[in-house]
């Protein structure tokens, strides 16, 4: 299925046009198109088919930075294809005009954003989307060269940085996604390894379900092109580490053969600056190991989480009770350091001023921006009390929810916390008869005064007080009955751990093949380093 593009609008939050470029046909324009796109209700989906308009038109769209992308087609394509197209859009504009795409900047920088949507699609057809090969195609005049814009001298594609002529450039090996003559004066190469942990759990704390997804996100600033071998290892080694990583994702330059060939090997030739070398998936659950039963539960997370609920003697108190655990899992010593610096968790680590590791590396993961989220339900009118041991707690009855931070400072003082809280919910049909009669003698217009009845009778005053005890029981039984149904049913918490991973994936080691490196120099040895952080915003969450 071949498909072409025929135009790109840009609106701002107000819905206003703010960028439109036609590659081909004659499409619907901006101020027509967004009325029929918002005809549709929200959420509106990633493809929207209009059958009204004459030809019929495809209309793909997203939404960055408050921006709205809208990418139109009358014939059929690939809806990967198109969407994937307005990501890369996203990005390179980024790239170019720098984080985040706002209104003002695609105006005061139409004659480059022209530029990178003509060469990123020729008529129609998506052509050049590397940042990189885009920086050799498209001019982008700085200061000066606005200053001298009108004096006639060579343009940056006519000479290269050493002066000659560009034709010198047409020898290199042609590399969609990396610029040609590169020059760094510092040659330097980072790793960054995030993974994002979604666990849940059950009731009595068992993980009924959990996975890390994550992504290695790669700088390189080496000068010419330098062909690099990155190694990764598991918790028990290299060999089953491809039975590990689920669905792996690689940047264009990754030798898929080789990975093939050696799970764990990434050989690659990288892009200039940074860019997201790889993705995968990690189920941290035993599997099941086909013979009757499943492998040892390893599952180790940086906080335990426990809510109990139907405290209290009516049953209207929760106490939620977090505990930190002061070791996340195995320590070792790897080739490249969990700071950004040379050594590992051994003696070349990273060191504070005190003598001990640096906080943040893998010889020593800190945990900071816990924050505990509990949802209530709808029928919960306040929280009558509120007591936590640390931390602030925020409660707005409009959300629903729960919230509790606990700063960085109280969690390097102590590893236990506990929070209970008191709900109110409507006001029962007894508490509105006695707010309706605060005197409680009876005079409330509802029933009538009888002077009937025998003055201080002695079996009438036995009969009201079994009476009353029966009445009492059955109002506390309605109230704890009632304070069931306004207990939470879960809770998340949030967190973010620097120098620990959950699937326990790490970087061996980061080398430059000097056989195949070509423009680095002799003897020039590369800064290296690699980073490790979790990230879990509400992805721990517990069942009651």
């Amino acid at each position: 299925m071949s498909g072409i593009i025929e135009a790109i609008h840009v609106y701002d939050e107000r819905n206003s046009p703010v960028l439109s470029h036609t590659y081909t046909g004659r499409p619907l324009s901006a101020n027509q198109l967004l009325p029929l796109y918002l005809d549709h209700p929200a959420p509106r989906p990633s493809l929207i088919y209009l059958p009204n308009t004459n030809p019929q038109t495809l209309v793909f769209s997203l939404t960055h930075a408050n921006l709205l992308f809208l990418l139109t087609t009358s014939s059929e394509i690939e809806p990967l294809l198109a969407l994937e197209f307005l990501h890369r859009v996203v990005d390179v504009l980024e790239d170019f005009l720098g984080g985040p795409v706002l209104p003002h900047k695609l105006e005061s920088n139409y004659d480059v954003v022209a530029q990178l949507l003509t060469e990123m699609c020729d008529a129609g057809t998506v052509a050049t989307t590397e940042p990189n090969a885009l920086r050799d195609l498209v001019e982008v005049e700085g200061l000066m060269g606005k200053l001298l814009g009108n004096l006639n001298l060579p343009s940056k594609n006519q000479f290269t940085s050493s002066g000659a002529p560009n034709i010198i450039t047409t020898n290199t090996p042609a590399l969609p996604w990396r610029r040609a003559n590169v020059r760094h004066t510092s040659n330097e190469m980072y790793a960054d390894v995030v993974e994002t942990l979604t666990v849940t759990l059950a009731p009595s704390g068992r993980p009924l379900a959990a996975f890390a997804n994550g992504s290695i996100a790669f700088t390189c600033k080496v000068s010419g092109v330098p062909d690099i071998i990155m190694t990764l290892t598991g918790p028990s080694g290299k060999h089953n580490l491809g039975s590990i990583m689920d669905l792996p994702v690689f940047h264009p330059c990754v030798r898929l053969a080789r990975w093939k060939e050696r799970p764990g090997e990434l050989s690659f030739i990288p892009p200039d600056g940074r860019f997201l070398l790889a993705g995968y998936e990690v189920d941290l659950l035993p599997s099941y190991d086909g013979k009757g039963g499943y492998g040892v539960n390893n599952l180790k997370l940086p906080v335990s989480l426990e809510v109990k609920t139907g405290l209290g003697s009516l049953g209207s108190d929760f106490e939620v009770r977090l505990n930190v655990n002061r070791v996340f899992g195995p320590g070792g010593s790897s080739v490249s350091s969990s700071g950004y610096g040379r050594g590992g968790a051994g003696p070349g680590a990273p060191r504070a001023f005190g003598g001990g590791p640096t906080p943040g590396t893998q010889a020593s993961p800190s945990l900071e921006d816990v924050r505990v989220t509990v949802p209530l339900p709808g029928d919960v009118r306040t929280l009558s009390e509120i007591r936590p041991t640390k931390g602030d707690v925020s409660y707005n009855p409009g959300d629903k929810a729960l919230e509790w931070l606990i700063s960085t400072k109280d969690l390097a003082a102590s590893s236990y916390f506990s929070l209970r809280c008191t709900v109110a919910g409507p006001l029962a049909e007894d508490d509105e008869e006695s707010s309706s009669d605060p005197t409680g003698f009876g005079f409330n217009g509802i029933g009538e005064y009888s002077y009937d009845e025998p003055y201080q009778a002695e079996t009438n005053k036995k009969e009201e007080k079994v009476t009353t005890a029966i009445t009492d029981k059955e109002k506390n039984g309605r109230r704890t009955a009632q304070n069931k149904i306004l207990m939470p049913s879960s809770a998340a918490v949030s967190f973010s751990v620097k120098g620990w991973l959950p699937s326990g994936i790490k970087v061996e080691s980061i080398n430059v093949d000097p056989r195949k490196s070509r423009g680095l120099g002799e003897g020039v040895k590369p800064y290296k380093g690699v980073k490790y952080l979790t990230i879990s915003k509400g992805g721990v969450e517990i069942r009651c």
